[in-house]
C-alpha cells in the first residue's frame, strides 16, 4: 500500500506542476484533465494521512510515521530550507547553533561571503527587472515575483547558516565539523589522531574514504581519525571516513585550541591538492 501511494505522489507532483506552468503560460488545459489531477492529488492526500494515522495505531511516533511515508531524500531537503531559515532568525540575534558551555566556535563563512552576497545583489536585480518586463502579465508577474523573493531570501539564509553553524572544538577534544546547514559531522575525541593546520588549494581528489568540506576552492584543517566516523552527504547517503578536510576562518587558532584540549602538536603543511611534484627537465628526445 505504501509503495503505491508513494508512486501516486510521484506521479501526481510533477503532473501538477506541469498544469500550473500551463495555466500560467495562458495553455488552455481541458477541464477533465484537470478535474483528473486534482481528483489523484486529494487521493494521494487522503491515502497519506490514512496511512500516517494507521502508523500512529501501531505505535510509531509522529516523526518515525513521517520517516516512513516520505523518503529520506525529500525529508532531508525539506529539512535542509527549513535550518536555512531557521537560520535567518540566529543570524538577526546573534546567536549560534551548537556551541555548549566549554566549546570555542570556529567560523568558517568569511571566505565565501563576498560571493554570496554578489549572488544575492545579482537576484535583486533580476527580481526588479523581471517584475517590471511582466508588467502586462500581472498573474506570471505575482507568481515570479513570490519565486524570485523566495531565491533572495534562501542565499541570504546559505550565508546565515555559514555564520550560525560555526566548526567547534569541545571541552573534551572532540570536533564538530560543519558545512552550513547541509553537512553535520561529530567526530570524538577518543577517533582524533591528529589535527593540524593544511592549506590545500583547489581540492577534489582526496580518496573515498576522505570528507572534504571546501570553502572558495580550500580546505586550510586536515583531520586524521585512527576509526572512522561516518559522514552523511545532504541527500543521506552514509560512507565512513577517516579523514576530514575543511576549512575554517582561523584554521591555526582551531588547531591550538585542540592542542589544548590534550591533542597532540602536529607539523604544518602547505599543499596544492591534485598536484604532484614537478617532472625533472630532462634533454630533449632530440638530443
Amino acid at each position: 500500500m505504501k509503495k503505491v501511494v508513494r508512486g501516486l505522489a510521484y506521479a501526481a507532483v510533477p503532473g501538477e506542476l506541469a498544469l500550473a506552468g500551463c495555466l500560467l503560460a495562458g495553455v488552455r488545459v481541458p477541464g477533465r484533465l484537470l478535474l483528473v489531477a486534482e481528483a489523484l492529488v486529494v487521493l494521494v492526500v487522503l491515502a497519506e494521512v490514512l496511512l500516517f494515522v494507521r502508523l500512529r495505531r501501531r505505535g510509531l511516533t509522529g516523526r518515525e510515521a513521517v520517516a516512513e511515508l516520505v523518503p529520506e531524500p525529500v525529508r532531508r531537503m525539506l529539512g535542509h530550507e527549513l535550518r536555512v531559515l531557521a537560520s535567518l532568525g540566529r543570524w538577526v540575534a546573534r546567536r549560534r547553533h551548537g556551541v555548549g558551555p566549554g566549546d570555542v566556535a570556529f567560523g568558517h563563512a568569511k571566505a565565501q561571503a563576498a560571493l554570496l552576497y554578489g549572488f544575492t545583489f545579482v537576484c535583486v536585480v533580476e527580481t526588479v527587472g523581471l517584475h517590471v518586463l511582466l508588467a502586462a502579465l500581472p498573474v506570471v508577474q505575482k507568481v515570479f515575483l513570490v519565486v524570485d523573493v523566495y531565491t533572495v531570501v534562501l542565499v541570504l539564509g546559505l550565508h546565515a547558516a555559514a555564520v550560525t553553524r560555526p566548526h567547534v572544538v569541545r571541552e573534551d577534544g572532540g570536533l564538530r565539523v560543519r558545512s552550513g546547514a547541509h553537512v553535520d559531522v561529530t567526530i570524538p575525541a577518543g577517533r582524533i589522531a591528529s589535527v593540524r593546520y593544511d592549506l590545500r588549494l583547489n581540492p577534489g581528489q582526496a580518496g573515498d574514504d576522505a570528507l572534504e568540506l571546501a570553502v572558495a576552492s580550500q580546505t586550510s584543517v586536515t583531520v586524521r581519525l585512527n576509526e572512522p566516523v561516518e559522514a552523511v552527504s545532504l541527500l543521506g547517503k552514509r560512507r565512513p571516513v577517516t579523514v576530514v578536510h575543511f576549512h575554517a576562518d582561523d584554521a591555526r587558532g582551531l588547531v591550538a585550541a585542540w592542542r589544548e584540549r590534550g591533542g597532540a602538536d602536529p607539523a604544518p603543511s602547505v599543499t596544492r591538492a591534485g598536484t604532484g611534484p614537478s617532472p625533472s627537465r630532462g634533454l630533449p628526445a632530440s638530443a
